[in-house]
This record gives C-alpha cells, structure tokens and sequence, in this order.
C-alpha cells in the first residue's frame, strides 16, 4: 500500500474532535501566541494607549486567523520535508491526521476569513500588512527554505510585519515607516529572530541537511557564519531598542533603558558564546536567552507611560 494511501485510511479513523484538534495544531499555536502578542503590545504603545483599543482587538482576532492561514499553507507546500525531519515528523500532514486537501481548504478560508475580517473591523492599512506578511512567508520564505540560506532574512521581515499591523489598528493615520517608535519596534522584531533562528538551526541543523533545506547551519558547517549573524544582530539590537523610549522623559522610559541595556548585553554574551564554541550547550543558552529577551521587553516597553 502506498504512503497516500496510508494516510488517507488514517484520516478515515479519526473522530471529528481529532480532526479539529489537528486543524487548531495547523495554526502552530505557540507560534501563533508571539504573533498576537507583538500584534497586541503594539497596539497598545502606540501613541502610549491612547489609540483605539477596540480596533486593537479586532486586529488581534483578524491576525489570528492570517497567522493560521500562513502556517497551515506552509505546511502543505512542506509536507515532504516536515516527513523527513524528526522535529516536524509529528505534524498533521506527515503523521497522517489531515490530508493535504483539508489543510489547503483550511489554510486558504482562515486566511479570506482574516483579511475580510480586518478590512472591516481594524482598518485597510492592518489588512494590508497582514497580507505582505502572509505573502512573504508563504510565497518567499516557505520556498527559500530549500534554495538559499537568504531564507532566514526573508522569514524575519514577515515575521516582524505584525508590528505595523497592531500599530496601524490603534492610529489608523500613521504611516509607521516614517516614525522612529514603529520603526524601531519592526526593527527589534527583526534583528531578534536573527539570533533565536540561527541558535534553532544550529541545534537542528543535521535533520536541516538531511531534509536538504539550506539553512545557515547547514550551508556552513563550520558554525562561523550563524554565529557571525547572530553576534550582528544582537548588537544592533541594544541601541534600536533604545529609540522605543524616544522623547520619553519619564522614569518609565528610564527603567526601560536600563531593562533594554540588561536584555541586550545579555543576549550578546550568548552569541559571543555561541559564536566561539558553536555547541549545542551555548545554542541552547542563546535559544533561552532570545525566548526571555522579547517578552520581557515588550512587558517593559508598555509600562513606559505607568512609571
């Protein structure tokens, strides 16, 4: 019997609560979460709460929906490598619990249902960045995986457009990429996955080779080149991070600096580390060090205007 036709009898067994668990494990939850969180604290920082929280919301719930969409999507065109990878072997597709029609069907719904749903509800500029992120990382990023190492730089823009997405819903009349707060937040959104998806790579990189996806791990063995990037990226993360407090003379602003100083030199220590050793010890440390670094950021960067 072959492969397909293997899964296709798997899908046949499950119950309708099995299939809609894997449909919800298509969105990559976890994943999904970061998103609406950078969606939802920028939003709140911009024009320091007094924007519209209510938009805010609605472009929380619409991204929802495009995150899920751009991952299930992701998931059909990579099915064949996710199957080769003991990392991804697990997925709805490669363990046979959803055909590659029914996440392809839910993929492109979620994907209409969020950007009708932010047209409407948020604004035209939220639903236009959310598209260029969907489109990015569907149509560039999911397809370099497997042709260049340029994939990770391709991913990281996708992955910080959801700032401008959270930042447009509350002040529909900003243009964010000529305003030094909303630029500096798409930048530190940016820079930071250079760190946290080359520490990924590292650890991961011979089921990356295995699977024949370039990544920067796999492209260059030797470790040099991702630890090079990540000690770049780090750096310039410490003073971008600074311009979020800008023109802000007030001790939250203070405390935030400080927290940014603490966050930053921390997270170049451990790709200083990662860069000179290139071990899967100091790729672990910076992989939880880049986990610790956004959130807690971000946590200090809405307490700015409260302190």
């Amino acid at each position: 019997m072959s492969t397909a036709a293997v899964a296709s009898a798997q899908v046949g067994t499950l119950s309708w609560l099995q299939r809609g668990a894997a449909c919800v494990e298509l969105a990559r939850p976890r994943i999904a979460l970061l998103v609406l969180m950078v969606v939802a604290i920028s939003g709140l920082v911009a024009a320091w709460g007094v924007g519209d929280p209510v938009a805010v919301f609605h472009a929380v719930v619409g991204t929802l929906l495009v995150a899920g969409s751009a991952s299930a999507l992701n998931q059909v065109l990579e099915s064949a490598t996710d199957a080769r990878m003991q990392r991804t072997s697990g997925r709805p597709l490669p363990s046979g619990r959803l055909s590659r029609k029914t996440a392809l069907v839910v993929g492109v719904s979620a994907g209409a249902a969020g950007a009708a749903y932010l047209g409407t509800f948020a604004g035209w500029q939220p639903m236009v960045w959310s598209l260029l992120s969907w489109a990015v990382y569907v149509f560039a990023y999911t397809p370099l995986k497997s042709r260049s190492s340029l994939n990770t730089l391709v991913g990281a823009v996708s992955g910080a457009l959801p700032v401008w997405i959270g930042w447009t819903a509350a002040v529909p009349q900003s243009r964010p990429w000529t305003e030094v707060r909303p630029l500096a937040l798409f930048l530190v959104v940016f820079l930071w996955q250079f760190p946290h998806f080359m520490a990924i790579a590292w650890l991961y990189r011979r089921q990356y080779s295995a699977a024949g996806l370039k990544m920067m791990s796999v492209v260059d063995p030797s470790g040099r080149r991702s630890g090079l990037q990540a000690i770049l990226a780090a750096a310039w993360l410490i003073p971008v991070s600074l311009l979020l407090a800008w023109g802000v003379p007030t001790l939250g602003a203070r405390c935030f600096v400080a927290a940014a100083l603490l966050l930053g030199i921390a997270q170049l220590g451990c790709s200083l580390w990662f860069s000179a050793t290139c071990s899967d010890r100091s790729a672990r440390a910076l992989l939880r060090c880049s986990l610790v670094y956004l959130p807690v950021l971000l946590i200090f960067l809405i307490w700015i205007p409260w302190i």
